[in-house]
């Protein structure tokens, strides 16, 4: 009997046990889903000025920030501190910047067009040097990514038949271009959108690409494109400005994809895809419903991949299910990029401003 009676408070325990894992993890599905749930946003103006900005990162307690006429800098999120604003000139030239990464040390800035100039920029003396430069009347990066403090990657159009890539190893000191022979072949028409500096997306173990025009497609390289796979894309295709003008990924798996028809930006036909096996196989979401033209899509930091959003033509535009269903947060059609500061709040550039956008 006393043998009876010990194996049942063992059981006892260990039903107690699984309920209280059970409520745990209910709790905590609940926690994610209601953190995750927004239903407004509200937009504070950081600065006005006469800028076109589509190049914007976080960086610890401040944002930097490139766009046209030579102009960068850098704006506090906090009360500490203070606003940084350069130019670059060259020749004269109408410099404009449309892609921008950073180390801990540097933040690089590059301009699009012939001739395309990368800038390394010192983060504390603002010291800058030009660390490459290209000239070729069909020059045109359009993204730029660093993976870590020495190895970084830009990408742009194609001046032969495949994408230009340059990419460095020494923390952006020096830039060298990637050799056609070693990269995948582009299809007549096919192109990057320098519409966000989101073509380019590096997670932890893969590289990704996503081209657009009359062929958009997803381009996944596992070991620092050294070798890149091709899949295609269900996103509308054909026109000169038709296709991907916009990705991100929440991991090595989760992906998703939007852009449109930029002549027609309240068309939202095949717009937007999403994958979950790392960019081999894309399917079509939200189809005929939801935003038109897309400019720049993020996933919600610690959202599971479940929240995103979009700004673009047709305001903000925001989904907690993956992409399934979308609601509109908010009428402004003036973003053309952000990136989240935490899950809940984010730094957008617009027409001739910076704002900050806090869901609710």
């Amino acid at each position: 009997m006393l043998l009876i009676s010990k194996l049942q408070n063992l059981k006892n325990i260990i039903l107690s046990l699984i309920a209280s894992f059970l409520i745990v993890s209910c709790s905590v599905d609940k926690k994610l889903i209601s953190e995750t749930n927004f239903v407004k946003v509200s937009i504070d103006t950081l600065i006005q000025d006469q800028i076109s900005s589509r190049a914007i990162l976080i960086d610890g307690n401040k944002v930097w920030y490139a766009g046209n006429k030579g102009q960068f800098g850098s704006i506090p999120l906090s009360d500490k501190g203070a606003r940084y604003k350069g130019v670059i000139e060259k020749n004269n030239l109408n410099i404009e910047f449309r892609s921008i990464a950073q180390t801990s040390r540097s933040i690089f800035i590059l301009s699009v067009a012939n001739p395309a100039l990368l800038y390394k920029i010192d983060k504390k003396s603002k010291q800058i040097r030009l660390v490459y430069e290209e000239k070729h009347e069909k020059v045109f990066y359009d993204s730029m990514q660093f993976l870590n403090n020495k190895e970084g990657f830009a990408i742009g159009d194609p001046t032969e038949d495949c994408p230009s890539i340059i990419k460095t190893t020494d923390g952006g000191k020096t830039w060298k271009k990637v050799s056609c022979n070693n990269l995948p072949k582009f299809e007549e028409g096919e192109a990057f959108f320098a519409a966000s500096n989101t073509n380019l997306i590096l997670t932890d173990n893969a590289m990704f690409m996503i081209s657009g025009g009359k062929k958009s497609r997803a381009f996944v390289s596992v070991d620092k494109g050294e070798n890149w796979e091709i899949y295609e894309s269900p996103i509308i295709q054909g026109g000169t400005m038709t296709g991907a003008f916009c990705a991100d990924f929440y991991n090595d798996s989760i992906g998703i994809m939007a852009g449109g028809n930029y002549e027609k930006p309240l068309e939202n036909l095949q717009n937007k895809a999403i994958t979950n096996d790392g960019g081999k196989t894309w399917k079509l979401v939200s189809d005929n419903a939801g935003f038109g033209y897309a400019s720049c899509i993020q996933y919600v930091p610690d959202s599971n991949g479940k929240g995103i959003v979009e700004v673009g033509a047709n305001g903000i535009f925001y989904s907690n299910d993956s992409g399934l269903t979308w609601k509109q947060l908010a009428e402004d059609k003036d973003l053309l990029t952000f990136r989240f500061i935490d899950d809940r709040t984010a730094v957008a550039t617009g027409k001739n401003r910076i704002v900050k956008l806090v869901f609710k």
